[in-house]
């Protein structure tokens, strides 16, 4: 069932349904008026109302009490507490008909924060730097959440209005225009969405029915109801959700925040219920949409299908990729870098897609993970940043910033030439000197305080001065966030960032470096001399990651030729290849 759907029963009438199982009487409120709503048999309150053109405004009054927002409201014109808004999706002319997006398999993510992409950072603003994507190679744009969020600054990780794109960005017709835009040039959208928990500040949920679990509780709030009594409903509200921004917004696949915090005891779980649902929508449209999953489980049920005990979801954020990658380049060991630090286990990621299938996590005092035997490498999303990476540290630097630009090329070459579908954040591409910082804007003073001093004392544990944590609440952080556009035109930058295009293209012409067959995948490496080679078919991967010349042996099998370098001073023998410090070159025949 939906409220503020859109679907008129007349012209000037307009149908609304809410779920309030708990509720003696319920009302919606448009001005001063209030209509009665008539109870069926579950919970759900129905009424038929006058359909009001000018704004299309109403609210939910409970047992007489204030009156609050839908909880499925589709555009909150004036923020998480104010009325909710009728939308007619069906009124709005899409002007790309026909896409259908590419398989994700020969993807390249692009994970992008719509308020911090551009100055303006809006929908609207954001398409006019869709060339710059289309022309990188880019083939899914993936946005971190949009769904309504307290203020107008946030990672939108705090949402409560889940069916709402947020009114700062834009609202709904504008991110019509970005998804119709991104399809014009040939992007796929990928959105990120948050089912595991709501946001404290506007967050109604729990007035009209039992949203939320007493059983479990996750680390940032109560935890989503998906098992226990009245739960049938809740995971309706969720899959619908989900169908919603798949076909009303034509976004063609979602990005599902921390599974893991999705606690679910049902024989029939949640994923798999939605996967199963997302599957007969795109078979009823013709139309591939994905679901990925970020999971700190490596558990490869989450993407094995439903016919073998697997969830069905098409592919996962790879941590122990990124983990491995990080420690090796950064020699950070703090928090759960502590499990990682060495080649071999950049090399195990790359052979056997995770690093931690059922081995001893040190971090986590346990065996973690299971083996992902049999998985293809397009199941898992192998990235070198991301906003959690670069955002959750306490000053959001960037890689660029914390090592020298030739050890990112390095990394760039293993993620972008890795069996996995390769993703990249906004700005890594010309090595961004902004920082990705942490930002809110609640409106709420208590709330406020509290989210300042709790990002202060959670780096305090790490020896950072309070001074030197910026204040989330402040403008001033999250302007530092935004992109600095003037970059890639900076000598650098746009050496970098032609370090990007090319490794991409180069991505898309060789058919071995798109190949998933992990069984494929040869790696070979030194720990002491801190070089390793990653062979892909015909092509040959080698890096130097040393600060001293090295020569890495190579076999002679076939001929081979330099693709791609990021040094020029290499030289190449029959059984060898001399690589300067901190340098990667590619191979082909």
């Amino acid at each position: 069932m939906n409220s503020g759907s859109g679907s008129h029963t007349g012209h000037d009438a307009h149908a609304l349904e809410v779920w309030a199982p708990g509720a003696q009487r319920l009302e919606v409120q448009i001005g001063d008026a209030r209509v009665p709503m008539t109870r069926d048999g579950r919970g759900w309150w129905t009424a038929t109302v006058p359909y009001v053109a000018a704004d299309g405004q109403y609210r939910f009054a409970i047992d007489g009490t204030e009156s609050l927002p839908d909880p499925r409201s589709p555009f909150q014109p004036h923020g998480v507490h104010g009325p909710s808004q009728m939308v007619d999706h069906g009124a709005f002319r899409w002007e790309e008909r026909h896409w259908r997006a590419g398989p994700l398999s020969a993807g390249v993510i692009y994970e992008l924060h719509v308020g911090t992409f551009t100055p303006a950072g809006t929908f609207d603003s954001a398409i006019e730097r869709l060339d710059h994507l289309a022309d990188l190679g880019i083939t899914h744009v993936e946005l971190m959440p949009v769904a309504e969020f307290p203020g107008v600054r946030g990672w939108g990780y705090d949402g409560v209005d889940l069916y709402a794109p947020h009114h700062g960005y834009g609202g709904p017709d504008g991110l019509k225009r970005l998804v119709g835009a991104c399809h014009a040039r040939g992007l796929a959208v990928l959105l990120d969405v948050v089912y595991n928990h709501l946001g404290p500040d506007g967050n109604y949920l729990g007035r009209f029915g039992p949203y939320f679990s007493t059983q479990y509780r996750t680390p940032w709030g109560e935890a989503v109801n998906l098992d226990g009594p009245d739960s049938d409903e809740v995971r309706r509200f969720l899959c619908d959700n989900a169908l919603m921004w798949l076909r009303d917004y034509r976004i063609d696949g979602l990005r599902i925040d921390a599974v893991h915090a999705l606690f679910d005891q049902s024989a029939t779980p949640f994923l798999e219920q939605l996967a199963t649902e997302v599957q007969a929508l795109g078979a009823d449209q013709g139309r591939r949409l994905v679901l990925i999953a970020e999971s700190d489980l490596n558990d490869p049920r989450v993407v094995r299908p439903a016919s073998v005990g697997g969830y069905g979801l098409d592919a996962a954020w790879n941590e122990d990729f990124h983990h491995a990658l990080h420690a090796v380049l950064t020699g950070e060991r703090a928090g759960y870098y502590a499990d990682f630090g060495t080649l071999q286990d950049v090399a195990t990621a790359l052979r056997d897609g995770v690093v931690y299938g059922g081995r001893y996590s040190t971090y986590r005092r346990r065996r973690h993970g299971r083996p992902a035997t049999g998985l293809d490498g397009h199941t898992s999303i192998g990235f070198l940043q991301n906003h959690d990476q670069v955002g959750n540290r306490a000053r959001g630097e960037r890689l660029s910033q914390i090592v020298s630009p030739a050890l990112v090329k390095i990394a760039a070459a293993l993620v972008l030439t890795s069996p996995f579908v390769p993703m990249i954040f906004h700005g890594e591409e010309w090595g961004a000197s902004t920082p990705f910082l942490y930002f809110t804007d609640h409106q709420d003073a208590a709330l406020a305080r509290a989210v300042s001093e709790g990002r202060r004392r959670e780096f305090a544990r790490f020896g950072i001065e309070p001074h030197d944590v910026p204040d989330p609440q402040a403008l001033e952080t999250f302007e530092r966030s935004k992109l600095d556009w003037r970059e890639p035109g900076r000598t650098a930058h746009g050496a970098m960032l032609d370090w990007y295009r090319r490794l991409i293209h180069l991505r898309r012409e060789h058919r071995e470096l798109t190949d998933g067959r992990l069984d494929r995948v040869r790696v070979g490496f030194d720990e002491q001399e801190r070089w390793l080679r990653l062979d892909r078919g015909s092509i040959t991967v080698v890096c130097n990651l040393s600060d001293a010349p090295r020569s890495l042996p190579l076999t002679a099998d076939r001929p081979r030729r330099v693709l791609l370098s990021s040094d020029s001073a290499v030289t190449l023998a029959a059984e060898a290849i001399g690589l300067p410090p901190q340098a990667v070159t590619i191979l082909g025949p």
